[in-house]
């Protein structure tokens, strides 16, 4: 079994958007509803390519009229370049931070993860002298088999909710108009989901393999709903599953 423990998740990190209207400002971007966000309640979004298709994703948090990004750190600096492209003349900056993302594998601390409570509660704050670095949280997360991060969605290559966003939480579909929305309106309101990314225990990597995680036994597939094979089926995926 893996450990866990709290901490900060090393690999994340945050960046502020604050100016004139944030939240109008990515309310017709990104894939979840901007104003609808509060202290207490982030929202887990993307964003996509006019295809659909999930460029980035990250948790939004609201701070006053700031809205703080919690996303991949490896990824901060080239989704800022990209948001920076679709600011044009307004008032608004886009800037890193030095916040961390927390993470209490219980809940016992934090707010609730938008994906799913049982990922447990995760903050923003400061390091601190006696933070310490998060331990399981990886194994945690695809062990309720949760997909994140380039490295999992890929770039430009899933639909999102071929990443089940609508499971997890991820996409309004009443909040209008974003970048990517007509694609994925239309698969929700057809149901038609032909392919999800899930998480298996690590085999020989194929063609539709997206990451192995080899000191886990695990990997992510983006697999055909029709041949998921031995992959894990959470219960809110079976749910899904079972509905389609």
């Amino acid at each position: 079994m893996n450990e866990t423990s709290p901490g900060m998740l090393a690999d994340r990190a945050v960046l502020r958007v604050a100016g004139d209207d944030v939240r109008g400002f990515l309310q017709g971007l990104v894939t979840n509803d901007c104003l609808a966000l509060a202290p207490d309640a982030p929202r887990w979004a993307a964003l996509l390519s006019p295809q659909g298709k999930a460029l980035f994703d990250f948790i939004l948090w609201a701070e006053g009229d700031d809205v703080l990004i919690d996303a991949e750190a490896a990824q901060v600096e080239a989704l800022a370049k990209r948001l920076t492209l679709y600011r044009l003349r307004r008032a608004i900056t886009i800037a890193p931070t030095d916040l961390k993302v927390h993470w209490s594998p219980d809940g016992s601390r934090g707010v609730v993860d938008p994906r799913l409570a049982a990922l447990g509660g995760r903050w923003l704050a400061p390091a601190g002298p006696e933070a310490a670095v998060a331990r399981g949280w990886t194994a945690h997360r695809l062990g309720l088999g949760v997909t994140e991060g380039v490295g999992e969605l890929g770039s430009a290559e899933t639909l999102w909710l071929e990443c089940n966003a609508r499971e997890l939480n991820g996409v309004s579909f009443t909040k209008g108009c974003y970048v990517g929305q007509e694609n994925t309106a239309r698969m929700h309101h057809r149901s038609k989901v032909n392919r999800r990314l899930v998480v298996a225990p690590l085999g020989v990597p194929g063609d539709r393999t997206r990451a192995t995680y080899p000191e886990l036994g695990l990997m992510v597939e983006h697999a055909r709903v029709d041949a998921l094979g031995d992959a894990l089926r959470p219960a809110w995926l079976a749910a899904a599953l079972a509905e389609a």
